[in-house]
């Protein structure tokens, strides 16, 4: 088990094997620190997902294991992504599941990136 309680990382795991170039992605962008790629089947007019390069299990595990240099460089790169697809102007929606209970699907830290158009509330009210 990783330090956070979660499974260890599985270098088998979807994410990783885009990362190496085993399975296609239409790529937004790339840098030392991340990579951007469209989601497959997204929600949203713009739905893309972003990952860090390393290996890590969840926001819990890189935030407390990587380098400062990653976190800085990881959160840049979602940055320049939301800007690069005009985002910035109307508004977008960053998320990221952890664990099960949170909705995490991958294990392989990643955020959402979500825009195009109105999002509405995040979580209905009880």
């Amino acid at each position: 088990m990783s330090t956070n309680g979660l499974p260890p990382y599985d270098t088998q795991n979807v994410f990783a094997r885009i990362l190496r170039g085993e399975i296609p992605s239409k790529r937004v962008h790339e840098d030392e620190f991340a990579f951007a790629f469209h989601d497959i089947n997204p929600l949203t007019p713009v739905h893309v997902l972003v990952i860090p390069k390393g290996e890590y299990v969840s926001a819990a595990d890189f935030h407390a294991t990587a380098s400062d240099a990653e976190i800085a460089g990881f959160w840049r790169a979602v940055a320049k992504v939301a800007k690069d697809l005009g985002l910035d102007a109307t508004g977008h929606r960053l998320l990221s599941n952890m664990g099960v209970d949170g909705g995490q699907e991958v294990p392989h830290f990643h955020v959402h990136l979500f825009g195009g158009r109105r999002l509405g509330r995040m979580v209905a009210p009880v």
